[in-house]
């Protein structure tokens, strides 16, 4: 019976999708690839394509980048229907997501709306603070360490409520907002147990140790990923 598969990528680089993934992409035969901007190139598809047969029906869908809530379900409302009818034609259909699919993907909305509709299987991905925090050797939690991720979208209230009461915090979408996170970062004399990477696990990989140097105005990659580690403030 045909299936509908949610699969992670990992943060970049093709050596990073599961095994378990891998296999799987080499046996779809619909596979639908993200684009957060019309005719723009998917980064998920990219790191997948070595685990693509030539056979593969590849859909590419636009995915509103937007806060506009009303025009992003009506989006996903209509490619989840496309994606329905597929499987329901006896397809194995699969789609992909950067970093992990439970992890702030849109996958999860598509899931939402096919859940019951279609049989639906979900491969875990290799998140990218995951992977910062292998890549660092730094760990993220121990004993009785707590742990927050949050993205800076949520607000000053919400970060700086995570920045004071968790022990290692990890900010997601850091770009969007700099001037805000170094603000709260220096109020809460956080600014040296930050590190800041851009582009894991791709070839513009950019990591920078302490955020007192860097310009609250200086344009960051849409990947970029900060971790607040409070008990370590030594990176090196």
């Amino acid at each position: 019976m045909a299936k509908f598969y949610g699969i992670g990528t990992g943060p970049g680089d093709s050596k990073l999708v599961t095994m378990e993934a891998a296999d799987r992409l080499g046996k779809l035969a619909i596979l639908y690839t993200p684009q957060s901007k019309k005719g723009g190139e998917s980064l998920a598809k990219k790191i997948v394509n070595p685990y693509l047969k030539n056979t593969l029906i590849i859909k590419e869908r636009h995915f509103p980048m937007s806060y506009n809530k009303t025009e992003k379900m009506q989006a996903w409302k209509e490619i989840a229907e496309e994606i329905k009818t597929d499987v329901q034609n006896g397809h194995d259909v699969g789609f992909i997501t950067l970093g992990d699919p439970m992890v702030y993907s849109t996958y999860s909305y598509l899931l939402e709306l096919l859940k019951g509709e279609i049989e639906t299987v979900t491969l875990a991905g290799i998140s990218s603070f995951s992977n910062i925090a292998s890549k660092l050797e730094l760990p993220l939690v121990m004993d009785e360490e707590s742990f927050a991720v949050i993205p800076v979208t949520a607000g000053t209230e919400k970060i700086e409520q995570a920045l004071t009461l968790f022990d290692t915090i990890v900010l997601m979408k850091a770009a969007s907002n700099l001037p805000l996170l170094m603000t709260l970062l220096k109020k809460l004399n956080l600014l040296d147990a930050a590190v800041v990477v851009s582009d894991v696990a791709m070839a513009t990989e950019k990591i920078t140790y302490g955020m007192g140097e860097i310009n609250p105005e200086e344009k960051m990659s849409y990947f970029t990923t900060i971790i607040v580690k409070k008990r370590r403030e030594q990176y090196k």
